[in-house]
């Protein structure tokens, strides 16, 4: 089976490269596509010929997002568009990688597959932008949301704890906002597993969730680090960009499916410090 991947030299980009080691995968970086451009993803995509692709190119800095919106809606909307057109051209299906930022977090629950999106900043906008491009110009795909993604070969949220942990006696962290921190490792696990079952949107998260707060101290914790990690309120942090207070996921299309409820959150953590 050939697989196509957009965003090959991203976090999650890495972690599907070696899990999809034994697989023929064409792994398109920038260099090799350029998603803005309609013609030339339609043309680099026919060319290729796979049986699915993977689309997980994306901007994702979701403060630069709230700065520079026309740059998100670039990439993540349209860039999107032109991926599902060309994926359509080509007759495979597409798997698109969205985000727990489409939701408002005022639910206080884990969001289900079949909960309305309402973002509350520009970067969710720019996402759900692309998931409402790719249900209306393919029929064949699958919209995966995930949360808190972590990982090798790029920014993220555990690996500036870990590096901090070294740096300072004593940091803030917000408390107020709650999420299912994700190994990219894991989520690309179970894409592997995502072709064959059936169309739609997947929620793919590790399980349970927690404030960034105790996912830093769980952080601390396992690398008995001695600094003091005080929680702080979102207000008390200036940051361009509004977040969700819970944008826990629940992968509800996972169990129906048959495909098995990820590991908690706490163990894919503890093997990915561990590594």
């Amino acid at each position: 089976m050939k697989v196509a991947l957009t965003g090959a030299e991203g976090m999650l980009g890495h972690e599907i490269r070696k899990v999809f080691a034994d697989a023929d995968l064409a792994a398109l970086s920038l260099r090799d596509l350029d998603i803005t451009d309609l013609d030339g993803a339609v043309s680099v995509i026919k060319e290729i010929k796979p049986d699915y692709l993977i689309h997980a190119a994306a901007y994702t800095d979701v403060d630069g997002s709230e700065l520079d919106p026309e740059r998100a809606y670039l990439v993540n909307g349209a860039g999107t568009r032109n991926v599902a057109m060309a994926c359509e051209e080509a007759g495979c299906p597409v798997i698109y990688i969205s985000s727990d930022y489409v939701f408002d977090g005022a639910k206080n629950e884990p969001y289900n597959e079949w909960d309305a999106p309402n973002p509350v900043n520009r970067y969710g906008l720019s996402k759900l932008m692309g998931e409402k491009f790719v249900s209306s110009l393919t029929n064949r795909f699958y919209i995966v949301r995930t949360s808190w993604l972590y990982g090798k070969n790029g920014r993220n949220f555990v690996d500036t704890v870990i590096r901090l942990l070294s740096e300072k006696d004593e940091m803030n962290v917000v408390d107020d906002q709650t999420g299912s921190p994700t190994s990219a490792y894991d989520l690309a696990v179970k894409l592997k597993e995502l072709p064959g079952r059936g169309y739609g949107i997947y929620h793919i998260t590790n399980s349970s969730y927690c404030s960034w707060y105790e996912l830093a101290c769980e952080i601390a914790l396992l690398k008995s680090a001695g600094t003091k990690i005080n929680p702080v309120s979102s207000d008390k942090i200036s940051r361009p960009a509004r977040r969700p207070a819970f944008s826990a996921l629940g992968n509800t299309m996972l169990r129906l499916e048959g495909m098995g409820q990820p590991r908690h959150w706490k163990d894919a953590l503890r093997d990915y410090l561990k590594a």
